[in-house]
């Protein structure tokens, strides 16, 4: 029997796709737990309409990460820290002070999980963060830290 997946299913297939099942599982298992629906015209084109949905969300968000990504790349932040001795911080930025100065300079809401540091920033001077943005699209941002 043909049922067409409501949601992922481990070892039978992924959502909104067109499987091959026996007759007893997807009547006994599938179906009653809503898992899958019988393939019949409307639901193959109920779910060919929700693939073409998923697709141009899919590349709408990767357009935005894109010009996300040429916005964060053209300039840089800016830190201003007491600083000790040797140029020294007192404490360091973390991700989270740049996902904050991120929002207010450039107006992007980023999560702090999403920013990567290569080094923890403890000293003045210039330092480079990788921001993921998308599933392919990373941001190389300039950070650069001054004394107050």
């Amino acid at each position: 029997m043909k049922v067409i997946l409501n949601q992922d299913i481990k070892g039978i297939g992924k959502k909104l796709q067109t499987v091959e099942v026996s007759e007893g599982y997807a009547r006994n298992y599938l179906i009653p737990r809503k898992l899958a629906s019988a393939c019949d015209s409307k639901s193959v084109s109920e779910a060919n309409s929700k693939k073409e949905a998923i697709a141009f969300r899919k590349s709408e968000d990767l357009k935005a990460a894109n010009e996300s990504k040429e916005i964060l790349e053209k300039r840089y932040i800016e830190f201003k820290h007491k600083v000790g001795e040797n140029g020294k911080l007192f404490g360091s930025i973390t991700e989270k002070e740049i996902a904050d100065e991120i929002e207010k300079v450039f107006g992007l809401k980023i999560d702090k999980k999403k920013i990567t540091l290569r080094a923890a920033i403890k000293n003045v001077g210039s330092y480079s963060a990788e921001i993921k943005l998308y599933e392919s699209v990373v941001a190389n941002l300039k950070i650069n830290v001054v004394r107050l």
